[in-house]
């Protein structure tokens, strides 16, 4: 056995006391920081898309970043979809999720929101060269393009049998507006922000009509979880408001 000379003893003792001071005064070595998993749509701009660079960008994720940032928490960004999104929350596979989600009374049943962070309106379209459909009523007898999930798509499910056209479902944008510009179905309801931007971004596509109104969007957990991340986006959702930084997301993405 090696012997423990008076200077071992010493540093060990040293060292002792530090681990003590340290323990004494609450502070670890090691973070042990919960890190928030959020889902996310792929495919809505403003609200969240790719640019140039290959990087995520728009409304909803400048917004999560400053409130995460205010708040001090760390979370990890999960870009699936807006239909795979809802099944990550409620399974637990993500704690939560902002995707340009309306806030309903049908999804409160599922899902715990925040405080409202965007209020949206819904809008017709149809392609740049067309110039049959102008009002709702010559949309009978033929296919509407909706996006699944969207405000859009509730709107026009709650005037088709009205109206008597029939809706052809899409999982992004992209898809949506494909459909329309090659004339498979005779306009689209989409989201005020999110179509207006795809004008001004060059899509050959016009409005037509009034903007509807529409719900607020707010980001959501699963009901009855992680009310901690709930409050946290709360008060930095006020925070980044009364600074002017939800202003200046919002002027970013938004022309007027």
């Amino acid at each position: 056995m090696k012997k423990i000379t008076k200077l071992g003893i010493l540093m060990m003792a040293v060292a002792m006391i530090f681990s003590l001071a340290a323990c004494s005064s609450g502070k670890t070595t090691t973070s042990t920081a919960k890190k928030y998993v959020i889902a996310t749509d792929t495919t809505f701009k403003p609200f969240e898309y790719e640019n140039d660079k290959g990087e995520r960008v728009g409304i909803d994720i400048d917004l999560l970043a400053a409130i995460a940032k205010d708040q001090g928490f760390d979370y990890e960004l999960k870009a699936v979809g807006f239909d795979a999104a809802l099944g990550e929350v409620t399974s637990g596979q993500s704690d939560g999720m902002i995707a340009g989600m309306s806030i309903t009374d049908a999804r409160k049943a599922t899902f715990d929101f925040s405080d409202p962070y965007f209020d949206s309106g819904v809008v017709m379209a149809v392609s740049a060269s067309n110039t049959t459909v102008k009002t709702y009523a010559d949309l009978s007898g033929q296919k509407v393009a909706v996006k699944n999930g969207t405000e859009g798509a509730t709107f026009a499910e709650s005037i088709k049998a009205q109206y008597g056209f029939e809706t052809v479902s899409f999982p992004d944008s992209a898809n949506m507006y494909e459909d329309v510009k090659a004339g498979n179905s005779a306009a689209l309801f989409e989201d005020y922000p999110v179509i207006g931007d795809a004008i001004a971004s060059g899509v050959p596509l016009k409005m037509m009509g009034n903007m509807e109104a529409g719900n607020s969007y707010g980001f959501a957990v699963k009901k009855g979880q992680n009310a901690d991340l709930l409050k946290m986006f709360n008060a930095g959702l006020a925070d980044v408001k009364a600074n002017g930084e939800y202003q200046k997301i919002l002027d970013t993405y938004i022309k007027k």
